[in-house]
């Protein structure tokens, strides 16, 4: 009985101490990251900053989501937000989705991103990396390409990969928007809940 308490007890210790004691996570985004038509406490990063704190981690989570933002202008945010906030430990990637809605070439979309991955990355930071979907009127040959991009920049340059950012989201009417495009309250907190199972293991030291 006292092998058994001891082994629960360091257990327990192990759990705790797999994790850092502050950690900060910087959300670099469009409209989908600002909270476009919801409140910023609405937007998924302040809910995944309120679940991270429910489970008793003390994370602080940036929004650096600019509406109508594309990946062409990732990297010189990203480099304004490393010089005007704290350092983050983490970057989460979520750009692209206005690429592909104006139709712009994938290879061009893809440098981008890998210039902004690439830099992240020799800044010390751990980078999780959110897909992007279009719809299927965009064509297949696009839209399969414009997914592929994701998944072929996570797999050479070794990122923490979250599919779809929006997953479980898209095309619920009672998640988004009148729009139909953008989350509501509801579909944050989805998007928040989701990014959550992807974030954690990125916490532990």
């Amino acid at each position: 009985m006292i092998r058994l308490l001891s082994f629960v007890f360091g257990l327990c210790l192990f759990t705790f101490a797999s994790y850092s004691d502050s950690y900060k996570v910087l959300c670099l985004g469009d409209s989908l990251t600002e909270g476009y038509g919801v409140s910023k406490a609405s937007a998924y990063p302040a809910k995944l900053k309120t679940k991270l704190n429910e489970k008793g981690l003390d994370v602080e989570v940036i929004n650096a989501g600019v509406s109508g933002s594309t990946t062409a202008s990732g990297l010189s945010r990203l480099r304004w937000a490393l010089k005007a906030k704290a350092k983050p430990d983490i970057l989460i990637i979520a750009l692209g989705a206005n690429d592909g809605l104006r139709g712009q070439p994938v290879e061009n979309s893809k440098e981008n991103l890998r210039k902004i991955i690439q830099y992240a990355k020799s800044q010390g930071l751990k980078v999780l990396l959110a897909g992007m979907k279009l719809p299927k009127n965009y064509g297949k040959a696009y839209t399969s390409e414009f997914q592929d991009m994701f998944s072929d920049l996570a797999t050479t340059e070794k990122l923490t990969f979250m599919p779809f950012l929006l997953e479980g989201v898209a095309a619920e009417s009672s998640l988004n928007l009148p729009d139909g495009i953008h989350p509501n309250a509801k579909g944050h907190e989805v998007i928040a809940s989701n990014l959550l199972v992807y974030l954690l293991p990125l916490l532990k030291t």
